[in-house]
């Protein structure tokens, strides 16, 4: 049975084989898709509102032939106190496959242990791995190969920080994070991947960690499950994404944002909407890569 929780249980080769799947569905989709997954349910968990990841991975089993059972927590027992253990057996004799987009990554963990079907990670706490499926096909599609790259990575160490230090070891491209000092990513993350050999720096310079970047990535100031506080914003200053700081990177440099994105905090509106911003092209590759996610953790790919 397979998972999709963390790049790190998963093979590089078995990465590539879903990113190639990727490209391969989105050509496939302009001439109609077909209905590989005929019959199979995907029952989608939601602790957490969702624009992209709701509606990519619905869309995902629909074209390929499946059905999505959409529940919000309060939807569920899990609201009035059933465990994650429990609901992961019943939902298991239901369905074909379970996503989950949690608060916490251990709620995440204890569904993959009882479920008897595959959990895909929809987004926790600690990882957001099927968005940086997205972010590299991305990349890929517009600068080739992502070995060797040199992405920047400005604003907090969350999720998607984290997960691109796991990426930055799979993929072996260069990766300079620009984090405040109180907001760091995940040091267990970040010093089994350097162990590991990954080429990863840590600091708080905006402008050193985008100077000559191929890619510049950043994410909102205050996620959800964060305290929204002046404390934590005043934090941020100097970490905007500007036309100034943009300047820094290559010439071709993309600017990639998992989205939704608060326009004039983490990014300036000419940087989003301007001609090196890639992020319209990154929200669609989520439909592309959930459907490859699907297939593997079907065993269709």
């Amino acid at each position: 049975m397979r998972h999709f929780l963390d790049w790190r249980d998963v093979s590089a080769l078995d990465l590539d084989v879903i990113l190639a799947e990727a490209v391969r569905r989105k050509t496939a989709r302009k001439m109609g898709d077909n209905h590989t997954l005929a019959g199979k349910t995907l029952a989608m968990i939601f602790e957490k509102n969702s624009t992209r990841t709701r509606v990519s991975f619905e869309v995902a089993i629909t074209e390929l032939g499946g059905h999505a059972v959409v529940l919000q927590k309060d939807d569920l027992q899990l609201g009035r106190g059933e465990t994650v253990a429990d609901t992961a057996r019943v939902l298991s004799r239901y369905c074909h496959a379970l996503m989950l987009r949690a608060y916490a990554h251990a709620s995440l963990l204890e569904l993959a242990q009882y479920a008897t079907v595959p959990v895909i990670n929809g987004l926790t706490d600690l990882l957001h791995p099927c968005q940086l499926l997205a972010d590299v096909m991305t990349v890929e599609e517009r600068l080739g190969s992502i070995k060797g790259k040199k992405i920047a990575w400005v604003g907090d160490g969350n999720n998607m920080a984290n997960s691109w230090i796991i990426a930055a070891e799979k993929m072996h491209f260069t990766l300079h994070l620009a984090c405040p000092k109180t907001l760091t990513p995940d040091a267990t993350i970040l010093s089994a991947a350097k162990a590991r050999g990954a080429h990863i720096t840590l600091g708080t310079s905006p402008q050193e960690a985008v100077a000559g970047a191929d890619v510049v990535v950043t994410d909102t100031w205050v996620s959800m499950g964060d305290d929204d506080t002046l404390t934590r914003k005043q934090a941020f200053r100097g970490f905007q994404v500007n036309a100034a700081l943009m300047a820094q990177a290559k010439p071709q440099a993309l600017f990639l944002h998992c989205l939704p994105a608060h326009r004039g905090e983490e990014v300036t509106d000419d940087v989003l909407d301007g001609a090196q911003s890639a992020v319209w092209d990154e929200a669609e590759n989520r439909l592309h890569v959930q459907k490859a996610v699907l297939l593997w953790c079907l065993g269709e790919i």
